[in-house]
């Protein structure tokens, strides 16, 4: 069968390229006569692969030098607790922004450790747009100040990043890392789930300021502390070897394609195909307001639901896969991750334009 256009929002589509390399070496890594899969990840080979890993992402995402890289499991959700267990440590408060699903979920772990303060939201319309900030509702003195830079489910995005002073900036990046350049310095700490820009589910990258990296209670379980990982180098327990190799397959992918800014430049132009399709039509429309509308995640939808069954139905038909909304937003949503080629974006805007053709 020939590969389809997979629009995942995740487990999401990975380059061509690495899943190739991936099963070039499938049964024999560079002559070791072992699958990744099978080799001790205290041996050698693996650790020239964690080793590597590291080393390129910090060199794509210019990572000072001050910062840990950390390889965790657990997926990010397990980071809406490691979170506050970590650094909700001295007034036992934190402020969040709540734009979506994800935010939600962080807010209610974080409730568990402390106080939370809510600055700004926008779920009264349904997070169709990220909320204005005012510095003045922020809290001085909490431990950080946390934000989904992406909103995967509802396609909202950050156009500019708080400056939040003094206060650690948290930021959960799963669904826009590495998609374009950003300054690592103006955060505390980064956190991504894997499966959308950077492989497989399985590894979760934490990025994290040294400084931030403590001692803590004796009652917090050595797997859920960051100074665990930092001080073994990921390797306290048996990592996601597998996961780890594809996503440093992934990060030389990037390298080779020009670095994050040929990346960024390339996925523009797929969302700028999109959006200006949708801005046009007279069916389709994005619930999303213009000025908080990401460039990862697309939902769009007709206004009608069983059109919208009918659009993902004969779209599947034409390979193109996976472009059913969230139930929260309905309709239909095109995640046009880093590996989405830009063919892949024009087949859909085709279909679209055909569809609405033969059913207006």
């Amino acid at each position: 069968m020939a590969r389809v256009f997979n629009f995942s929002a995740g487990p999401a589509v990975l380059p061509e390229e690495v899943l190739k390399t991936a099963a070039e070496e499938m049964l024999d890594y560079k002559g070791c006569g072992m699958s990744v899969m099978e080799l001790s990840h205290r041996g050698k080979e693996f650790k020239g692969i964690i080793e590597n890993a590291e080393t390129d992402l910090r060199q794509i995402m210019q990572i000072p030098q001050n910062y840990k890289v950390l390889f965790l499991q657990g997926g990010a959700s397990l980071q809406f607790a490691m979170v506050p267990l970590n650094l909700m440590k001295k007034s036992k408060k934190a402020d969040y922004v709540h734009t979506g699903q994800w935010s939600k979920k962080a807010i209610a772990e974080a409730k568990r450790f402390g106080r939370v303060n809510i600055v700004a939201s926008s779920e009264k319309d349904n997070f169709t747009y990220i909320p204005e900030l005012y510095p003045e509702t922020f809290s001085k003195d909490a431990d950080y100040f946390y934000i989904v830079t992406n909103n995967t489910i509802y396609g909202t995005v950050y156009k500019k990043i708080p400056f939040t002073g003094n206060v650690p900036l948290v930021a959960d990046m799963s669904s826009n890392i590495l998609s374009e350049e950003i300054d690592v310095s103006k955060f505390a700490l980064i956190f991504a789930g894997a499966q959308k820009n950077i492989g497989p589910a399985g590894v979760t990258i934490v990025i994290i300021r040294e400084d931030l990296i403590g001692d803590l209670s004796p009652e917090v379980p050595a797997l859920l502390s960051y100074k665990t990982h930092a001080e073994t180098e990921s390797m306290y327990n048996t990592p996601p070897c597998y996961a780890i190799y594809i996503a440093g397959l992934v990060f030389k992918w990037i390298k080779n394609k020009g670095g994050v800014k040929e990346i960024c430049r390339i996925n523009q132009q797929k969302a700028k195909i999109l959006y200006d399709y949708i801005d046009n039509s007279k069916l389709f429309k994005s619930p999303v307001q213009p000025e908080s509308r990401s460039i990862m995640n697309v939902p769009f939808v007709t206004g009608s639901e069983s059109l919208d069954a009918k659009f993902i139905d004969e779209a599947s038909k034409r390979g193109l896969k996976t472009l059913k909304g969230h139930r929260s937003v309905g309709g239909m949503r095109a995640s046009i991750y880093n590996a989405m080629p830009v063919d892949g974006v024009r087949s859909l805007v085709d279909f679209m334009r055909e569809f609405e053709k033969n059913n207006i």
